[in-house]
């Protein structure tokens, strides 16, 4: 089978959807299809080139728009490729689009990965206002599958109802081979961890929630300390924020992590956080089916994709978006709780395994565009 992936960006970029869509080509190369990725050059490195398998065809762009590349060449380069269906992906516009419209003139299917819905604040907002109301719907209509992470999408969002006898449900995936338990040194106590991009699309991570928790923390439990992952124009006014709560010294910013030391990160800390606050912008929540997958038990809030099976395996805590008390709550409730932290380490390890992994989220697709073929 001849698969042509449209991402809006590929690998080494580090996103959701680049990581989604990185994995599942992977694993797709090995049930031995070919796999075609045409994206924009972000991070600009080679134009072209084999990745495990996965031909990679990189072009420049002009600019952006909000989150989205406009590469010129884009539709161009799908019409002049040969594929058997095309795999689209949803939050970034643009790809979608031309892959819609490529789809249709050559009479291919089209799935479309529906990651969350496209907003925005500003003008950015009014963009997305736009594009929802005129674009998006010419996109779910060429859309022979709709694939979602999460059945809450389904309620959460308000443009998916229409489509659902073409939605298919299939979570995301976790590297359980790279992303495993390892023996670290973990002198340090009391180490929580966050990992995201630190720029305006970003806010609706929550960081500003857990400073904030991690100020009443500090009144129970002295010595903690939030290691800060990631990079972007927001990092100033984090490290602002901090500073103007009293946390100057328990808060370190370590900007861009490389790949190759993410998963000692996630085994050092003592819980992994993801305080998410917009349930239109929070796809599944894939860093904490990395933190998982490494025994670290995790606290993040219900709107998050593997909220539900976090809660049910006990595998850490989940409390509801936007209060900084319950946060803090379960902080320290795992912070003063060693055996049980321990026990939400190993339950979700087993979690990942039997449900997560990619191997078994690109046979689920497999299915799919096996189905449409």
């Amino acid at each position: 089978m001849r698969i042509l992936q449209t991402p809006v960006r590929f690998y080494p970029f580090v996103g959701g959807v680049e990581n989604y869509v990185y994995n599942l080509s992977r694993e797709l190369v090995k049930h031995g299809h070919e796999v075609t990725v045409v994206c924009a050059n972000e991070p600009k490195v080679k134009p072209e080139e084999m990745m495990e398998g996965i031909k990679v065809k990189r072009r420049n762009y002009i600019g952006k728009i909000a989150n989205t590349n406009i590469t010129l060449k884009l539709p161009l380069e799908l019409f002049r490729e040969d594929f058997d269906l095309v795999h689209t992906h949803i939050p970034t516009p643009w790809s979608a689009d031309w892959s819609a419209i490529v789809s249709r003139i050559k009479r291919k299917p089209l799935v479309l990965t529906y990651h969350n819905d496209i907003t925005g604040s500003g003008i950015a907002s009014s963009i997305a206002k736009c594009y929802n109301r005129t674009s998006l719907k010419l996109v779910f209509k060429k859309a022979s599958r709709i694939i979602i992470t999460q059945p809450g999408y389904l309620e959460s969002s308000p443009y998916l109802k229409k489509y659902e006898y073409k939605i298919e449900v299939i979570p995301n995936g976790v590297d359980v081979g790279k992303f495993k338990p390892i023996k670290v040194d973990k002198s340090a106590n009391n180490l929580l961890f966050f990992l995201s991009l630190l720029d305006e699309f970003h806010r609706y991570k929550g960081l500003h929630y857990l400073l904030n928790a991690l100020k009443m923390v500090k009144k129970e439990i002295h010595d903690v300390k939030l290691i800060i992952g990631g990079e972007g124009e927001l990092m100033s006014v984090y490290q602002h924020m901090a500073n103007s709560v009293g946390l100057n010294g328990d808060v370190e910013f370590h900007g861009f992590i490389p790949d190759e030391n993410i998963v000692e990160y996630y085994n050092k800390c003592n819980a992994f956080v993801l305080p998410s606050t917009s349930t239109t912008q929070e796809g599944f929540g894939i860093v904490l089916l990395e933190a998982l997958a490494c025994g670290t038990p995790v606290i993040s809030t219900e709107i998050v994709g593997v909220a539900e099976e976090v809660k049910k395996n006990n595998a850490g805590i989940i409390v509801p978006p936007k209060d900084s008390k319950a946060l803090a709550d379960a902080i320290i409730y795992i912070l003063k709780n060693e055996d049980l932290a321990k026990k939400m380490g190993e339950n979700g390890r087993r979690l990942v395994e039997e449900r997560y992994t990619w191997k078994g989220v690109a046979e689920r697709t497999e299915v799919v565009y096996e189905d449409l073929l």
